[in-house]
């Protein structure tokens, strides 16, 4: 395979980041496109690699280029590519699977355990000036969608795969735990896939300003209120009918089944650091139907007419945009917690 030298913000160890040369793949098959990468969103699994050097199996062992939520614009098409052109903006889906499997043939791709995803070692990411990518995983960008709201269509199809697996009924009612990027992204997803009400918690206030303004949406300060309180009375001491848990913390999963009513669906997305023990009773006293969520399969298109559309309004959770140039401070920002911050990016020009 051909490589190149190019400019990448590179993760090199634990706590160590650097903008520099890097030899990368840059080839460009008959069904692939080469892109020059415009924006890239700071990811928490980026920011989680960087402090930690690991999440769970997938360890750092060398040097990795960081990235994988991107919008650019296509300047090379593979001779059998039909549906994209030289000049399009797109953005990329960042986990390609193995054609053949029979996770991909069952449409389950995201499932595929051979699957190559973006700044998950030991892949390289995209936080680099070009990538070569399948075009069968690269959406072309409405002209209504700039190149930032491109760029977020990665998280918000994490939240619309959670919608979709909690079988969403018109007018139900969802809690999200977490007011991180993905509970944002599962909120205003609950609410376009049909939930007449979301109330969505946490324990930073900024967080929960950035999203109450919306029709539909009742925010919970947890450090002010009893969440358990709120729901009660919203639902008529029934419960919510979805719980989406989002924050990935394994306190959210105390009394976590006493949010919801009967028949009621709980939705795994974030991802606790260690073990969690679940009360079996509980759930199966109310026959709680568990689901879970790992990344998205076929989500991709629908996250961009959500946001053309103007279903889905993703930009007021842009907080800020760095330059290539100063890459390692987009990245120690984001690892610093601001609570004003949901999504910083990246622009590469």
């Amino acid at each position: 395979m051909m490589e190149y030298m190019m400019k990448a913000l590179v993760l090199e160890k634990q706590h160590d980041i650097q903008l520099r040369e890097i030899e990368l793949p840059l080839v460009v098959g008959p069904r692939d496109v080469k892109i020059k990468i415009h924006t890239v969103g700071v990811c928490g699994s980026d920011v989680h690699y960087y402090q930690h050097g690991n999440i769970g199996s997938f360890v750092v062992n060398k040097p990795m280029v960081l990235g994988h939520e991107a919008a650019g614009v296509v300047v090379e098409a593979g001779a059998d590519v039909t549906s994209l052109k030289v000049g399009d903006r797109v953005c990329m889906e960042p986990g390609v699977p193995d054609f053949e499997s029979k996770a991909t043939r069952l449409g389950l791709y995201n499932l595929d355990p051979a699957v190559s995803f973006w700044a998950t070692p030991p892949v390289h990411g995209c936080l680099t000036p070009f990538v070569s990518h399948p075009a069968a995983f690269t959406f072309k960008l409405p002209d209504n969608v700039s190149f930032a709201e491109g760029a977020i269509v990665e998280p918000l199809s994490i939240g619309l795969q959670a919608a979709t697996k909690a079988q969403i009924k018109p007018g139900d009612m969802a809690v999200v735990l977490g007011a991180g990027t993905i509970g944002m992204m599962t909120a205003l997803a609950a609410l376009a896939g049909g939930c007449s009400r979301v109330v969505i918690c946490d324990l930073v206030q900024e967080k929960l300003d950035l999203i109450h303004t919306y029709p539909g949406i009742t925010t919970v300060n947890l450090r002010k209120q009893s969440l358990l309180e709120v729901v009660t009375d919203l639902s008529g001491e029934w419960g919510a009918d979805i719980v989406f848990e989002a924050s990935g913390s394994e306190k959210a999963y105390d009394g976590i089944f006493d949010l919801l009513c009967p028949g009621g669906c709980l939705v795994l997305v974030g991802m606790p650091a260690n073990t969690v023990a679940i009360d079996i009773v509980a759930i199966q006293a109310k026959e709680i139907r568990i689901e879970s969520v790992f990344r998205y399969a076929n989500i991709f298109p629908r996250a961009l007419a959500l946001i053309a559309s103007g279903k889905i309004n993703v930009k007021p959770f842009i907080s800020r945009s760095f330059k290539f140039s100063d890459g390692v401070a987009a990245f120690e920002a984001a690892a610093s917690g601001n609570p004003h911050d949901v999504k910083i990016q990246i622009e590469l020009e």
